[in-house]
């Protein structure tokens, strides 16, 4: 039995490689998926094609701009097909320098991508989930917005905030039914940690108790479970994904 037989779902940065991931662990598992994409048309497309149309749809949006644009992704998937059940928060950008040297607009950039994309297509979102009395909300957080790190204050402040976004969520919505809980992953082998100098790579790996860095799927993986009723009465909780380094 697939676990997420004939839900509709929307994923945020789909086409980034923990995204990506989802989105197929999502599909074979039965759910039809909407993921949403900014500056990756072919990445979109390629993705698209590896699975039968009616399985996949992208949709194109800047994140980091209005709570209009959040509206009418949500306006249109539920015209389109009726209902919601699952959202999953995944969008993110990077900015990294030493606090002296980022820019307003780099503060800003990351800050509106990661945060308030989540604020806006949450609070759009739980109108069709209340009138369903039933969903799942998973945002992507970041080992980042636990114990901070250098040269990320912007980065490690909008994953902390989601952090804190996810627990009042939770409450407020938990007795409609609707469910939020946050992933943080730690280090994963992804197209961005491939540019990291080998040397940094080693340290890292000297802290993690499983001694290797985590892979896409494996965080895909606790998304399903967070998205499935295998976590019916899970909400409120920071699922940690990060081999044990802390």
């Amino acid at each position: 039995m697939k676990l997420l037989n004939n839900k509709i779902a929307v994923v945020t940065g789909g086409t980034g490689g923990i995204g990506k991931s989802i989105v197929k662990t999502f599909v074979k598992n039965g759910a039809k998926v909407i993921f949403t994409f900014f500056s990756s048309e072919k990445e979109s497309e390629k993705l698209k094609n590896e699975f039968k149309y009616n399985l996949v749809e992208s949709y194109h949006i800047d994140l980091s701009k209005s709570e209009k644009y959040s509206k009418v992704l949500i306006e249109y998937v539920i015209k389109k097909y009726g209902n919601i059940d699952i959202l999953v928060n995944n969008a993110g950008v990077i900015r990294d320098n030493l606090l002296i040297k980022t820019s307003q607009e780099d503060w800003d950039y990351v800050i509106k991508t990661n945060l308030y994309s989540v604020f806006n297509l949450t609070k759009h979102v739980v109108y069709p989930m209340l009138k369903q009395r039933q969903g799942s909300i998973i945002n992507m957080t970041s080992i980042v917005g636990l114990i901070g790190n250098y040269g990320q204050s912007n980065y490690a402040s909008s994953k902390a905030g989601i952090i804190g976004f996810t627990k009042s969520i939770s409450k407020e919505f938990g007795s409609k039914n609707i469910r939020c809980n946050a992933i943080a992953p730690g280090y994963i082998s992804t197209n961005i940690n491939a540019k990291i100098n080998l040397k940094i790579k080693e340290n890292w790996i000297k802290k993690i108790s499983l001694k290797r860095f985590g892979f896409a799927n494996e965080v895909a993986n606790c998304a399903l479970f967070l998205a499935s009723d295998l976590s019916s009465y899970v909400t409120g909780s920071i699922l940690h994904v990060n081999g044990g380094i802390i």
